[in-house]
């Protein structure tokens, strides 16, 4: 966050953060890591929102790391050129598969699920 802040970002007023509902993904999260001072000054250029817990496209993010972890990471990687090196391979070889998310949560789903969410119309 602080990246976003003082790399990223140096010049703007607020910056949205689009995030999933992890216990670490609070504003609060920063008083834990950081001086409050220095806490303060981050929250006051954030804003967080929130992607629905049931229907969250970083899930497919999630599950793509997850395998990427299992196919490529879960070992001992001596430097950051081999990380490199490993992380190419492993990207190319998902691209030439052409390897997708199979999403199961469909319209009919979320309208089920997340009916609450949707306005009634009469």
């Amino acid at each position: 966050m602080r990246d976003l802040v003082e790399v990223h970002f140096p010049h703007a007023e607020k910056i949205r953060v689009v995030l999933d509902n992890l216990n670490t993904h609070s504003l609060a999260s920063l008083y834990e890591v950081f001086p409050p001072a220095e806490a303060r000054r981050l929250v006051s250029k954030l804003e967080l929102h929130y992607t629905p817990k049931h229907a969250s496209w970083l899930n497919m993010a999630e599950i793509e790391f997850s395998v990427m972890v299992g196919q490529c990471l879960k070992r001992r990687i001596p430097d950051q050129a081999t990380l490199t090196a490993e992380l190419a391979a492993y990207t190319a070889r998902r691209n030439r598969d052409q390897a997708t998310v199979r999403w199961q949560f469909d319209v009919q789903h979320a309208r089920t699920k997340l009916g609450r969410l949707y306005p009634q119309l009469s």
